[in-house]
């Protein structure tokens, strides 16, 4: 009797126990639901068979922010804004956090697990969004994507500074998933490339006439000053005859010419 009550109990030590995984750190859950301070560290082994363990992920935790639709500098409307925020969290401060502040302020995962401050990373992104996107052209976000992840990247970190939560959680990365301009813009910015590539063709095939026609004016200026050049010749020849200066006159193989005989 005594050795299947040694076997219960070690069966329900073992099947009692929760292991802290390595970048997360845990939390004790008493039996009466209160919390222990002290945090549990990576590698931590804690028998629960009456309490329970909280294990929070505080490594590159993603707080995502979708479905945004910011106004641009000319006061449209964008389509479409999503990003990324990724961030941990301090290990040290995970007992204060969950403990103390609104639980409104952490998500949840895919397995359960609370991310500390996700909800709460999640508005204050978006209000940085809000904030930096109006100070850029609708058709330009996507180009100066890195400069508005960069600035609100720093309206985060500003509103934890402000709010002494930057020892806690520490903003690693911002990233612009998706940045979607209005379709009006869009087309309108489409149909502008179009003309444009259309007056520049023109102005091509314009250019092209212009220098053909040069040329051909070129062809027919040459062409007048052969035909002068050969009159002004035939005049000298025959102003050399009539004075007396030419005594004899090179006549072409083909000359045709009327000759007048004597009867």
């Amino acid at each position: 009797m005594k050795n299947i009550a040694f076997v219960f109990a070690i069966l329900l030590a073992l099947t009692g126990c929760t292991r802290v995984a390595q970048g997360e750190v845990g939390l004790r859950v008493n039996w009466d639901k209160t919390i222990d301070a002290g945090e549990l560290a990576a590698g931590t082994v804690e028998v629960t068979v009456f309490d329970s363990v909280l294990k929070f992920p505080i490594r590159e935790i993603n707080a995502e922010v979708k479905d945004l639709r910011p106004q641009t500098v000319e006061n449209v409307t964008m389509d479409d804004f999503d990003l990324t925020v990724v961030y941990n969290v301090t290990p040290s401060s995970v007992s204060d956090l969950y403990i103390n502040k609104a639980r409104s302020f952490h998500g949840v995962n895919d397995e359960g697990e609370p991310l500390l401050m996700q909800n709460y990373l999640t508005t204050v992104a978006r209000n940085a969004v809000y904030k930096t996107v109006p100070k850029y052209e609708a058709l330009k976000i996507n180009i100066d994507r890195s400069q508005i992840e960069a600035q609100i990247l720093a309206g985060i970190k500003a509103e934890l500074d402000s709010e002494k939560l930057s020892t806690a959680v520490q903003v690693t990365q911002v990233l612009v998933r998706n940045a979607v301009p209005p379709a009006a813009i869009t087309t309108s910015a489409n149909n502008l490339v179009k003309a444009q590539n259309e007056l520049k063709q023109s102005a091509v095939e314009v250019q092209k006439a212009e220098q053909e026609a040069k040329r051909i004016a070129t062809l027919n200026a040459n062409a007048g000053a052969v035909n002068y050049m050969a009159a002004q010749a035939n005049l000298m020849i025959a102003e050399g005859i009539r004075d007396g200066k030419v005594h004899a006159i090179v006549v072409p193989a083909d000359f045709k010419g009327m000759v007048n005989v004597g009867k």
